[in-house]
């Protein structure tokens, strides 16, 4: 090194120590430190021919001293750096600029280690250049490590973006860390913003408690589905959720010495419609068979009331006059007396074999119900009717509809009822418009059902008897004994809801339904 140094002679005090400042630091100390540096250093003339290399060098090259000095630095260099890298390596350094990157470098033993390198041009005091100073380091093992984390994450990235299901990681302040390509499609054809947000309201909201207790024990959770109603032409889908937690340790500065750590959630989200529907449609054939025999009990039970009702009437009259022949006491009618006796008896009897008749509708248990999946079942089971006849529904649920607790046979009698209703009376109305709308909403009490057509409307002077027993709006009587209405408001009376005819709606007839959300009790159904 001293035929190096020798150069730089000038730097250095005839005592040995390097001038600048009042701290003097002794020659020797200044090799030694070049020397014993940790990292690959040597020094080269304007050629690249190696003057100088100390111990860590050799250490990095597989080179001593003996095998390296004079040699070109090229001695080093394997063909497999491009050669764009060595004229950029060279016209940096003679502009006496500084140049820094990574070359790939052949050990005197043959195999390939990548360099980390840095030339820095040595100037005398005329500013020209003498020598180059070059340090550098192994890298490989830091590259390869950092490569297989790279293809690892690639790797992951691949198969989740592959993956036919919507996944995304969310970190513990609810923020998407990653997330595949059929995740990234549910932000669009959902129109929900964020799709991992509204999951994670919709399973806080569904699992309560349960959620955070998941959590906390890392145990995850599985086939948790939604029902997401679709607006304007979106259809319905349903989705199924599942998820696990992980924790992940941090990499930051702060916890090099304490370990920290972070929870995430991986999160995976089914489109299930195309099964659900399926499913559906199984329901619906068997919805349909039970809606036809409760059809046809309840035409039955309708016939037998009306039957009873007519008879009702002249045995009141028979009554009454028996009851004038019973004051008169007149033997003359005493012959008539007994007729109108024997008819009365004969009618009483008539009337308790049709009340014998009258047949049982049975009732389906107490549950916590979805009125839109009520309402959604109904529209489907009477979509034939209504595309026959032309008539435009608009469906607006509200997407999240708290549940109640009621019958569900029941309800969809009640829906199927007014349904039924509004569509008979758009048809025989006159209007161009041939519309069908319903609508579902809540608030923190009540939920409520809007059904409204664009019929020819119920009379004020007949809104309040339309829910008497055998009274229609149809022309001669119909078909029915009238009794559709009765037992409409009869279930929404046994679940303490509330049925009203809109006073202010004008273009035709609008049912409003509400339903308490918090009940006490629920009534008996008979």
């Amino acid at each position: 090194m001293e035929s190096v140094i020798d150069e730089l002679a000038p730097n250095f005090l005839g005592d040995g120590t390097l001038n600048g400042n009042d701290d003097r630091m002794p020659y020797s100390l200044f090799v030694e430190a070049v020397e014993q540096a940790p990292m690959a250093i040597s020094i080269t003339d304007k050629k690249a021919n190696i003057l100088y290399v100390n111990e860590a060098f050799s250490k990095v090259t597989g080179y001593q001293s003996t095998d390296i000095l004079g040699e070109n630095e090229s001695k080093l260099s394997d063909k497999s750096t491009p050669r764009h890298i060595y004229y950029d390596l060279w016209h940096t350094i003679s502009s006496k600029k500084t140049w820094r990157g990574t070359l790939c470098n052949r050990h005197k033993s043959g195999h390939r280690y990548l360099a980390d390198l840095t030339i820095a041009p040595m100037l005398n005091e005329r500013g020209t250049i003498t020598y180059f100073i070059g340090m550098h380091r192994d890298i490989t093992q830091s590259y390869e490590s950092e490569k297989k984390i790279i293809n690892q994450k690639l790797l992951i990235e691949s198969v989740i973006n592959s993956s036919p299901i919507a996944m995304v990681v969310i970190d513990d302040q609810d923020r998407v860390i990653l997330d595949n390509h059929m995740y990234k499609a549910l932000v669009s054809d959902l129109d929900k913003g964020e799709p991992a947000t509204f999951f994670l309201q919709l399973l806080r909201n569904e699992m309560g408690h349960l959620w955070q207790q998941t959590q906390s024990n890392e145990q995850g959770f599985n086939n948790r589905e939604f029902r997401i109603e679709g607006k304007g032409s979106r259809k319905t889908r349903w989705f199924s959720c599942a998820g696990n937690w992980f924790i992940e340790n941090e990499v930051n500065a702060d916890a090099f010495f304490e370990n920290a750590s972070k929870k995430y959630l991986i999160l995976t989200i089914t489109d299930i419609t195309r099964q659900r529907r399926q499913m559906e449609e199984l329901h619906l054939q068997t919805l349909k068979t039970i809606m036809s025999e409760d059809e046809r009990v309840r035409s039955i039970r309708e016939t037998l009331l009306g039957a009873m009702h007519q008879i009702q009437m002249p045995m009141n009259q028979i009554r009454a006059a028996e009851q004038i022949l019973k004051h008169k006491g007149d033997d003359q009618n005493a012959g008539l007396l007994q007729i109108l006796q024997q008819i009365q008896q004969s009618g009483e009897e008539a009337t308790t074999t049709m009340q014998k008749c009258i047949p049982e509708i049975l009732q389906g248990a107490v549950i916590p119900v979805n009125l839109n999946q009520i309402l959604h079942e109904v529209l489907l089971l009477s979509d034939q009717r209504i595309l026959s006849k032309g008539i435009d529904v608009h469906w607006q649920p509200l997407s999240q509809l708290p549940t109640m607790l009621g019958s569900e046979n029941r309800l969809r009698i009640l829906f199927k009822q007014l349904i039924d209703n509004a569509i008979e009376a758009v048809s025989e109305s006159d209007s161009e418009e041939q519309r069908l709308k319903i609508t579902t909403d809540a608030d923190t009490d009540l939920i409520y059902v809007c059904i409204e057509d664009s019929g020819p409307g119920i009379p004020v002077e007949k809104r309040t008897k339309v829910f008497e027993p055998f009274y229609t709006t149809r022309p001669m009587g119909g078909n029915q004994a009238g009794m559709g209405l009765v037992m409409a408001k009869e279930i929404v009376n046994q679940h303490q809801g509330i049925i009203d005819i809109d006073s202010s709606y004008d273009q035709g007839c609008r049912f409003k339904i509400s339903f308490p959300l918090h009940k006490q009790e629920f009534r008996g159904l008979s």
